[in-house]
């Protein structure tokens, strides 16, 4: 079994792709799911996603939660509309170190949408049957 980690992904595109009919390519079933350049319905599919799309992979939770709060640092001043903006960095290490994923989704100006996610693996704690993606 591999030592746990977290996997880190972002996805930042067209919102009207996360709101309209028919979202069969964001599920595992689907031809065009590992290809599709848009976020998965169910954050744990994520993992099932080519490697090439994991941005990071943290073995230390105060490490992955640095990389989340630097995300959101990094995005802010595209967010939109007045709402919090995220979980604080001791929730954030709190849910790692407990491995649950850190999943955040903002809508940022242009009629987009930011998905921030840091999906545990090895294994992951709902999809035991997901194997980690880069072994």
């Amino acid at each position: 079994m591999a030592r746990p980690h977290h996997h880190a992904y972002v996805w930042l595109g067209p919102g009207d792709v996360l709101v309209r009919p028919g979202d069969a390519h964001r599920r595992p079933g689907h031809p065009e799911f590992r290809s599709a350049q848009v976020m998965p319905l169910e954050c744990a599919d994520w993992l099932l996603k080519p490697a090439s799309r994991i941005e990071a992979t943290f073995y230390e939770a105060r490490v992955g939660a640095e990389w989340y709060a630097g995300r959101i640092a990094q995005y802010r001043c595209v967010f939109v509309g007045s709402y919090a903006v995220g979980p604080s960095y001791d929730e954030t290490v709190r849910a790692l170190s407990a491995g649950e994923d850190r999943v955040g989704g903002w809508w940022v100006t242009g009629g987009r949408f930011l998905s921030l996610n840091l999906i545990s693996c090895g294994p992951h704690r709902v999809r035991l049957e997901y194997a980690c993606p880069l072994s």
